[in-house]
């Protein structure tokens, strides 16, 4: 991976990534593409309407379903879907801690049960990073032990001290791999700063004969603090994550979240919400969210948003997805979730242009005026 701070105004930065896949220019939103596809579109879609660099894929999931052996005889990720920029992968924490009563942590990694059949699985470090192996991702998340909030102090300790411990193997075993794939590492904590700074300085201290990680990112927020907290907390986090490396927020989230993390420093994001709420018929704008099933739009020959120039917004009116929403068309879903995607896309564009002038704190107060 390369690496190139392109500028910083405030704490916001505008960066440039390259993998073996493709160059990702930072801040970046990274579509969710669980099972190896973004809900209701390609890799054409991907790569020619909304022409996002990256996207993010599970390893749960995936290790469930097709398998990753299968993926591996596919030509990995990028053969088995189509999509030839870069893929992230999640180590699957999140999926086993969602799991509930079918989950069961310990030291040496997580027992799970499939919610496909309810089969036993266990994932260790190693195995996760074997897993992402097979799949051939650009960049490999560790696996982490993510806890819900609010939790106790020895908790959140415990959270800590074992993902510094599977983070430290996972760095072991793919440096005695020799592997290409950059591996990132995920800094835990809750919303107890000390915890979030002893977290951070405890990974990146971390090294194995001489190799270190490729980037860090900032997990277990977004899971039911308020707001202000996520932002104070990823406030209190950025400055141990290094300048030299990418910034990775995990499961965040709204265009506001991303705005606000971004003036902390943060480069990247991923988030189900804008593919979400689109086939809920909610529908991002540069005004705020259209309710697109509403009645006022029945008769409406408008685009969603006059301002965008996505492939929807230039070819659809409001009248005809307010039609294919309430018809249950599944053409709705591809149409709004390009609508949405390229939402997102164009804001974190616009976020590194605003960067680059020196005019990020100008773009925030015109972004919050604008949708208020």
């Amino acid at each position: 991976m390369e690496f190139k701070i392109d500028a910083i105004d405030g704490n916001a930065r505008a960066t440039t990534i390259k993998t073996a896949h493709s160059e990702i220019k930072t801040p970046i939103f990274m579509p969710v593409g669980t099972a190896a596809a973004v809900k209701s579109l390609d890799a054409i879609d991907m790569m020619e309407i909304l022409d996002a660099p990256i996207i993010l894929g599970n390893t749960y999931h995936l290790y469930l379903r097709p398998g990753d052996e299968t993926i591996a005889k596919l030509g990995g990720l990028h053969g088995f879907s189509g999509y030839k920029r870069s893929f992230l992968t999640d180590s699957g924490g999140f999926q086993a801690f969602s799991l509930g009563d079918n989950v069961k942590f310990t030291d040496e990694g997580i027992w799970f049960k499939s919610h496909i059949d309810g089969s036993k699985h266990f994932f260790s470090p190693e195995k996760v990073i074997d897993i992402e192996y097979n799949l051939n991702s650009d960049i490999m998340m560790v696996l982490d032990d993510l806890i819900p909030l609010p939790n106790t102090k020895e908790r959140i300790k415990k959270s800590i001290e074992r993902t510094t411990d599977w983070a430290y193997r996972s760095l072991v075993h793919h440096v005695k791999k020799g592997k290409k794939n950059n591996l990132f590492a995920i800094i835990q904590g809750g919303t107890d700063f000390e915890m979030r700074k002893i977290s951070a300085q405890s990974l990146v201290s971390l090294e194995y004969e001489g190799y270190t990680f490729d980037g860090f990112a900032i997990g277990g927020l977004s899971v039911g603090e308020e707001n202000q907290l996520m932002y104070d907390t990823i406030e209190a986090t950025t400055p141990y994550m290094p300048k030299e490396k990418p910034r990775y927020l995990m499961g965040v989230g709204t265009p506001e979240d991303i705005i606000e993390a971004i003036d902390r420093g943060v480069d990247m994001f991923d988030c189900v919400m804008p593919t979400r709420n689109a086939r809920n018929g909610y529908l991002f704008t540069s005004f705020g969210t259209l309710r697109i099933k509403n009645a006022q739009y029945k008769l409406d020959d408008m685009p969603i948003d006059e301002e965008c120039d996505c492939y929807t917004c230039k070819n659809f009116s409001r009248a005809y997805l307010n039609h294919l929403f309430k018809a249950k068309e599944l053409t709705y879903f591809r149409l709004a979730s390009i609508h949405n995607l390229h939402y997102y896309l164009t804001l974190v564009k616009n976020a590194r242009d605003a960067i680059i002038r020196g005019k990020f704190k100008e773009f925030k107060k015109e972004f919050y005026a604008k949708r208020s």
